[in-house]
């Protein structure tokens, strides 16, 4: 109805989970102080909603614009009149490399440019008894938040994948999604993405993630495993932010198949969940050459 679009609100900020209930005083999470204007009181608002609908009382609130975001990079909050926000350039950055990207001393690349055709594939293998560990991210038992991810961009199981520094500031704010054009040796396995602001100084800022396991890449009803070498379509959901590469920064991208134990493992071998007494690895091939161009959707706001 047009009483319950009307009535919808958003609020979107930079804390981890109960943050600003538990600890009203909040900034950041992580290494991240986001500032004096991260702070906020949720139950404020709560409150005032909750009166304008249950109790039928004029707080104001549905004269307020409905979306308020909080823009990290640039820390500071800002009313939208929609969300999505209908001024997105949904833009397209590929992946490239010379079939080297593994680590942080590959050869791996991000670009606007459409891949050619001579770029080789990437590989590594997936090893469920050493997996990737977690550092912060959408994490719930474990320090969530923004940590330095360098020290996981130099395993070898890590693809990397790194832009020019930016000649101009660079906003994304909205959905981020991948297309991976992938293969593995296992009948079943995991692939992950991260987004990742590099400063001038080398620290690798994580802004975003995803993660999709190959039995569910049609349909999270009805399962199916892969075929051992088989190229498949992979869309990955990394949720939505809002944040400001600076100019200076640099766009990164993570590809691997573990985050534990934000994740659970996946043991390679396509048996039921939570059954196996076994751990197999897998090779994983990263394709991104044209008609199998792997690349991310970014949520581009003009400036």
């Amino acid at each position: 109805t047009p009483e319950a679009r009307h009535g919808q609100r958003l609020v979107m900020g930079p804390w981890a989970h109960l943050m600003p209930y538990a600890i009203p005083t909040a900034r950041g999470t992580g290494d991240i102080d986001f500032g004096p204007e991260a702070k906020i009181e949720l139950h404020a608002i709560q409150l005032r909603w909750f009166d304008q609908h249950l109790k039928g009382l004029a707080t104001g609130i549905l004269e307020e614009p409905p979306v308020r975001l909080f823009v990290m990079g640039e820390n500071r909050w800002r009313d939208e009149s929609e969300w999505p926000l209908k001024r997105t350039n949904y833009t397209k950055v590929f992946l490239h490399s010379r079939g080297g990207a593994n680590s942080l001393t590959g050869d791996g690349s991000l670009s606007l440019a459409a891949p050619s055709s001579d770029e080789a594939a990437d590989h590594y293998v997936y090893d469920p008894a050493d997996p990737v560990p977690t550092r912060g991210g959408t994490t719930l038992g474990l320090p969530p938040g923004v940590f330095d991810q360098t020290e996981i961009e130099r395993r070898k199981d890590v693809l990397v994948y790194t832009g020019e520094p930016l000649a101009e500031p660079l906003e994304i704010t909205g959905p981020i999604s991948m297309k991976l054009f992938a293969a593995s040796s296992a009948p079943d396995t995991d692939f992950m993405a991260k987004l990742i602001d590099v400063r001038p100084d080398g620290y690798a800022h994580n802004l975003a993630e995803g993660v999709v396991r190959a039995r569910f890449r049609d349909s999270l009803s009805d399962p199916s495993p892969i075929t051992p070498g088989k190229t498949y379509e992979y869309g990955i959901d990394m949720w939505a932010t809002s944040h400001v590469f600076k100019r200076g920064h640099r766009v990164r991208l993570e590809i691997t198949s573990s985050n534990f134990p934000r994740y659970d493992r996946n043991p390679n071998t396509g048996n039921d969940f939570a059954v196996d007494t076994e751990l197999r690895s897998a090779r994983q091939t990263i394709f991104h050459a044209p008609g199998n161009a792997s690349h991310l959707v970014l949520p581009v706001i003009p400036r």
